[in-house]
């Protein structure tokens, strides 16, 4: 079916089409299971209609191999459809694990702290295992309700109307699980990602727990939290399994009332015995889809909650599309008026920033703290789209170029320097599957850590650990600059990359500035050492989110270290080094 016009078919829609022809299939066997569901009431039927009547022990033996058969037959369709319901399952995985893994790399960067974190694929999971599990083939089952209940109205008035009661009261209580467990489902995830979120916070910050004696606080609020949780989860428990409990009772008083309204239409010669025990094993495979619904509603309720917010998600945040690729960037670096708020919040922390750097230049960003300084940094290599201006590379804004693309040519050391696990070799290399020895070394030198690196255990290949905890704050910030150099690129962004370094490190890195400004390269530092501009020629003054002063080092520094008799007018130090004040 076509969407219609300005209508944007879910992702996940989409890839539930792509395996429509599985669902066909699915559909078909459950017709061919249904059907065969029949052969124990028939069987029944026949055995104490016809077999006991005329005592015949070969049609009794034909009946048990035909029931047999289709009873294999039955079995294996049903094997089929699970694991065809299952592969649908892998199927829609494998389709957008590689989409939302995006979107939850770049959810922070548009939400800020108030995005969901790992939820994205958790609603993935809950969606891949609700459809392999036993709840879709129930509900596949579930259409058939009306075909047993005819054939119990074929059998006699009286069974069916009796068997239509019990569908009723049954799809009544699957009616009433739906609105009774809605919420309580919806709350006890809510407390289950908070309780989630405390504990990875106090997994990260375990040093500071135990250091300051707070991990006996943290354990009582961990514990508030999964008391919540546990709570809410068994208000949720309690209703889908409490209707489940009732949905099973009330089954089991059906058949008995079936085998009751036989028993009487027997008595009164108005059906025979095999009626009996085929009617009342009809009605209870009737209802069966029913109960199971009903059994496996919490799970259908995070699943269908899960695909919500998966959908919304993904709407929210569209495919990129790929633009044109562009040459590679040599000569100018410009920033246009930039304005910058946090993700997610209005605060604006960086307002109408200009300068311009051009090839071999390097940019000491300095401030007071809170200034804006790594917001800054930031937006200058795509991480935050500025609220308004743009930053230009070579005369092309940012968001002309993929971030695939843009990051060969950027070279990007944050404040909180955290490496992946995996060897020093791969983590220098950015994991490029195709990088050579002889560049990861080359980066290496230029940062200064070779002879740091040889000197380990495993050298380029020693593994640094989850989060890099193999390595101290200095190597794994050694580490990270060589990362940030590796490849040549053309704009280098170091925010306080000297932080944790020692006198050899900090050598070390004017070194690698000089070299890369020396070969081409932009260079902007934040620092608030002087040994962190020691190498650069231009400077920027950042004070309560604006520029105080822009220019040439010597001239900057002057300006801002005179002595100040009356609160200092905005400086803005031109390109030729003269000083032009409002």
């Amino acid at each position: 079916m076509a969407a219609a016009p300005g209508v944007r078919r879910s992702e996940l829609g989409e890839a539930l089409r792509a395996c429509r022809n599985a669902f066909i299939g699915v559909g078909v066997m459950s017709c061919m299971i249904n059907l065969l569901y029949l052969t124990g009431s028939l069987f029944m039927l026949e055995v104490y209609d016809r077999v006991l009547p005329s005592r015949s022990v070969p049609t009794l033996i034909g009946l048990i191999i035909l029931a047999s058969g289709l009873y294999v037959a039955q079995g294996v369709l049903d094997l089929i459809r699970g694991r065809i319901l299952g592969r649908v399952g892998t199927s829609l995985d494998e389709a957008l694990n590689a989409r939302v893994f995006d979107t939850v790399v770049r959810l922070p960067l548009v939400a800020g702290g108030r995005g969901e974190g790992l939820q994205p694929l958790r609603d993935l999971d809950n969606i891949r295992s609700f459809l392999g599990g036993m709840g879709p083939g129930a509900f596949f089952d579930l259409p058939w309700l009306p075909f047993y209940l005819a054939i119990c109205f074929a059998f006699h008035v009286l069974i069916g109307v009796t068997a239509l009661i019990g569908a009723i009261i049954l799809v009544t209580l699957t009616v009433m699980t739906e609105f009774l467990s809605r919420d309580p489902a919806r709350q006890a995830l809510g407390l289950a990602a908070r309780r989630n979120d405390l504990a990875a916070t106090s997994r990260r910050n375990a040093e500071v727990l135990v250091s300051m004696g707070m991990s006996g606080r943290m354990s009582r609020r961990w514990a508030d939290a999964n008391q919540n949780y546990l709570d809410g989860n068994q208000r949720a428990s309690d209703v889908a399994g409490g209707l489940g409990a009732i949905a099973k009772v009330m089954r089991m008083m059906l058949q008995s009332a079936v085998l009751a309204v036989g028993a009487y239409l027997v008595i009164h010669q108005e059906a025979t015995a095999g009626i009996i025990i085929a009617g009342s094993i009809l009605s209870a495979r009737a209802l069966a889809p029913v109960d199971l619904a009903i059994a496996h509603w919490k799970s259908f309720i995070a699943a269908r909650q899960s695909w919500h917010r998966l959908t919304h998600l993904l709407q929210s945040m569209p495919v990129r599309a790929t633009p044109t690729l562009l040459q590679t960037p040599s000569s100018r670096l410009s920033v246009e008026a930039i304005s910058i708020l946090p993700p997610g919040d209005q605060r604006v922390i960086v307002q109408d920033v200009t300068f311009a750097l051009t090839a071999g230049n390097g940019l000491g960003v300095i401030g007071p703290s809170g200034s804006g300084k790594s917001s800054l940094v930031r937006a200058l290599v795509g991480v935050w789209q500025p609220a308004r201006g743009k930053v230009r590379i070579d005369g092309a804004a940012l968001d002309q170029w993929s971030s695939d693309a843009l990051g060969r040519y950027i070279g990007y050391l944050p404040q909180d320097v955290e490496l992946f696990a995996g060897s020093v070799a791969q983590n220098i290399s950015r994991f490029d599957p195709e990088a050579t020895s002889d560049a990861i070394i080359a980066a290496a030198k230029e940062a200064g850590v070779h002879e740091m690196i040889i000197k380990m255990r495993e050298g380029y290949d020693t593994q640094v650990g989850e989060q890099g905890t193999a390595l101290s704050a200095g190597q794994a910030q050694r580490v990270g600059l060589a990362r940030a150099l590796y490849g040549n690129p053309f704009l280098i962004v170091l925010d306080e990359p000297n932080s944790n370094l020692d006198t050899e490190g900090d050598e070390a890195l004017t070194r690698a500035i000089r070299g890369a400004r020396e070969r081409g390269a932009i260079v902007v530092v934040v620092a608030h050492r002087p040994i962190g501009i020691e190498a650069v020629d231009q400077l920027l003054v950042l004070r309560d989110g604006r520029m105080q002063a822009f220019g040439p080092k010597e001239t900057v520094l002057a300006q801002v270290l005179q002595p100040r008799v009356t609160a200092p007018s905005p400086i803005k130090i031109v390109s030729d080094g003269g000083v032009a004040k409002p």
